[in-house]
């Protein structure tokens, strides 16, 4: 069975995003003299080692696509990527060659995914991390707090259709002020309750 598991930032009051979506404020949060030399890029890098497959929501894309990142600055490597839009069909063209569209069942791309051999799925995007919630489809969760309260925004949680357990994996406090926090996922009636 596929694993889904997310890698994000938040504010400590829980938004991942201004309410025009820019996240600009990650870039000036904690104490920017702070030496983190130790600490390479906070567990990224290994983590994306983790993963052979990505599913964003359209709108982290979007963002990701306004960066206009060169090949040398891309994150992703090889990753197979796909964003969820019900509206668009085609990724924007600076992304076109590493992006795939897809609308439809969360369960049948996973379901697709799996089938062509995919065992890892990172997720990232607010509503579309809550979608894997609700469908219990998470598995695990790496929650970045920055230090810094927006006030409003984008929430990385909405609502959930039921009570959602978490185990507390491990914690990594930062020179700068960030605090990492790492939790698996357990949903009502499955077997890892």
């Amino acid at each position: 069975m596929m694993k889904c598991s997310a890698f994000i930032a938040t504010s400590v009051d829980g938004y991942i995003a201004k309410p025009d979506d820019s996240v600009d404020w990650l870039h000036s949060a904690g104490d920017p003299k702070a030496d983190m030399s130790a600490f390479g890029d906070a567990g990224f890098s290994d983590y994306l080692s983790t993963v052979d497959c990505m599913i964003m929501g359209r709108k982290c894309m979007e963002v990701i696509s306004g960066f206009d990142l060169t090949p040398d600055q891309w994150p992703y490597g090889d990753l197979k990527i796909y964003a969820l839009s019900n509206t668009l069909r085609e990724a924007p063209p600076n992304l076109s060659d590493k992006v795939e569209m897809y609308a439809g069942d969360l369960n049948q791309l996973i379901a697709k995914l799996e089938k062509q051999g995919y065992k890892h799925a990172y997720i990232d995007g607010g509503r579309t991390i809550q979608a894997f919630l609700n469908l219990k489809l998470m598995n695990e969760m790496t929650i970045s707090l920055a230090p810094v309260l927006l006030g409003g925004g984008k929430p990385l949680f909405g609502e959930t259709s039921e009570e959602i357990k978490l185990s507390h994996v491990g914690t990594v406090s930062y020179p700068n002020g960030f605090v990492q926090l790492k939790y698996a996922v357990h949903y009502a009636g499955s077997n890892d309750e």
